[in-house]
């Protein structure tokens, strides 16, 4: 019996974000230390098997309570289906004919839920990869985060950019300029500049997350695009400064120069936090981190932080003084 069985991984935003969103530039590095796994094989009909996200029996009302407060109303099996069907669609809008086998899938991830690790969009593009080889279906690579895009916006509603999805598709390292001077069209699906970088640029990185407090990245998005769409001044040169930083650490990771880096990190976080109203616990993380000595950043929506440590010695500060607000703090694998 075929069975194929693809992942995607976490990732983390380095420099830039959030103006992917906004025509910006970011920087976004993988992290292979959590995933999402697609399993597809065939079978006599379509089916989709229920995953432990998509729990509808709890223990008592407040476990109920709780399971909502961390993850939100929806587990993984939406994003499933989005991608099926977007990809019906798809495919049928090209032309392209489907032969007439059917399948079952099923997922699983361990991308901590809901703190800016793009746990979501992991989901679409495991599930992407296993349908694009079921049906012999190739779609260029550089039109497959578009299409994973469109299945998070245009069909489920959430607000997003195409920064997570760009670099779950190329993986590595990728600086990516998503300036309207960049556009073309693959495949009918827009496209922007995507340059892969080699990750052994990069200076000692950390991410830390925590494990108990959440924010869905819809929450976390939507005022922000309605001021920037009202034209609020602040908004939008917020935006274009983000794009700087990212201009300048690209250029600070091809030189190695460190201390820059560190700098721009920061500058990133400042910069975020001087436009957004965030929650006491997010900003706690990062100045934890800061007076560990290392540089630290929103990794995504929030919940979620990355930066640059120097040795051994500060990540071990790191762990300890974040453990102490109840963060997990972990080294990010790269590459494979």
């Amino acid at each position: 019996m075929l069975t194929i069985r693809k992942r995607a991984y976490a990732r983390a935003g380095l420099l830039g974000n959030p103006s992917d969103g906004y025509h910006g530039k970011t920087i976004s590095v993988i992290a292979r230390n959590y995933w999402a796994e697609v399993v597809l094989y065939e079978w006599d009909s379509v089916d989709i098997v229920l995953a432990e996200d998509d729990r509808a029996r709890f223990s008592s009302i407040y476990d109920l309570a709780k399971d909502v407060k961390l993850h939100g109303y929806y587990g993984g099996i939406r994003l499933v289906k989005a991608t099926i069907k977007r990809f019906c669609e798809y495919c049928q809008s090209r032309g392209w004919k489907l032969h007439d086998r059917n399948f079952s899938v099923r997922y699983e991830t361990n991308i901590p839920r809901q703190v800016g690790m793009a746990g979501s969009s992991a989901i679409i593009v495991a599930t992407l990869r296993c349908l694009m080889e079921f049906y012999g279906i190739d779609i260029p690579r550089e039109a497959q985060p578009t299409f994973v895009l469109s299945v998070e916006k245009e069909e489920l509603g959430i607000a997003a950019g195409l920064q997570d999805r760009v670099i779950q598709i190329y993986e590595g390292m990728v600086y990516m300029d998503f300036d309207r001077a960049c556009e073309r069209v693959v495949e009918g699906l827009l496209c922007y500049a995507y340059e892969p970088m080699d990750p052994a640029l990069l200076p000692p990185l950390y991410i830390a997350y925590h494990d108990a407090l959440s924010e869905p990245t819809e929450v976390f998005h939507n005022d922000i695009r309605a001021r920037f769409d009202r034209g609020e001044e602040k908004v939008v040169e917020a935006m274009k400064h983000f794009a700087e930083i990212a201009r300048l650490g690209r250029g600070a990771l091809i030189q190695r120069d460190y201390e820059r880096l560190a700098s721009l990190v920061d500058e990133n976080f400042d910069t975020r936090r001087s436009i957004y109203t965030l929650p006491e616990w997010q900003i706690g993380m990062v100045e934890t981190a800061r007076r560990c000595g290392a540089s630290a950043k929103f990794a995504g929506s929030g919940g979620a932080i990355v930066g640059t440590y120097q040795d051994e010695e500060m990540f071990q500060a790191l762990q300890a003084s974040l453990g102490s607000i109840g963060s997990r703090v972990y080294k990010p694998q790269v590459m494979p």
